[in-house]
């Protein structure tokens, strides 16, 4: 069947608290430099990859979002070497919440940002 939508996600929304910690946190784990004089409230977006990014939504000024985190992990961040991305994560000061585990063909470990949504970092 024929559809007008697109296969390919194009932003991946994550309500914040703060979205200047936020920005910073997240341009941290991705190795983004971030100018925080250029986010302003509502939204800032961070460029991922391709037609994907991440848009972090703090909400209208003067509005206070009361963030209640999923209990599992809302998406991943691919990584080649799963050791040197967790070394790096701990590096910056990134809370890992669970270590690495590792299959045959697939690794992963996850963090947790400055509201608690869970992320995966993972191989395969």
């Amino acid at each position: 069947m024929k559809t007008p939508i697109q296969n390919r996600i194009h932003t991946i929304f994550i309500h914040v608290s703060d979205l200047k910690a936020s920005a910073h946190w997240y341009a941290d784990l991705l190795g983004q430099e971030v100018d925080l004089d250029d986010v302003t409230r509502p939204v800032h977006t961070i460029p991922v990859a391709d037609y994907t990014s991440l848009t972090l939504d703090a909400g209208p000024e003067g509005e206070h979002k009361d963030i209640v985190p999923a209990r599992f992990p809302i998406f991943n961040f691919h990584a080649d070497d799963i050791h040197e991305a967790h070394g790096y994560v701990e590096g910056i000061g990134i809370e890992v919440v669970q270590p690495i585990t590792s299959f045959d063909d697939f690794s992963f470990f996850t963090v947790k940002d400055p509201d608690g949504h869970l992320i995966m970092i993972c191989t395969g």
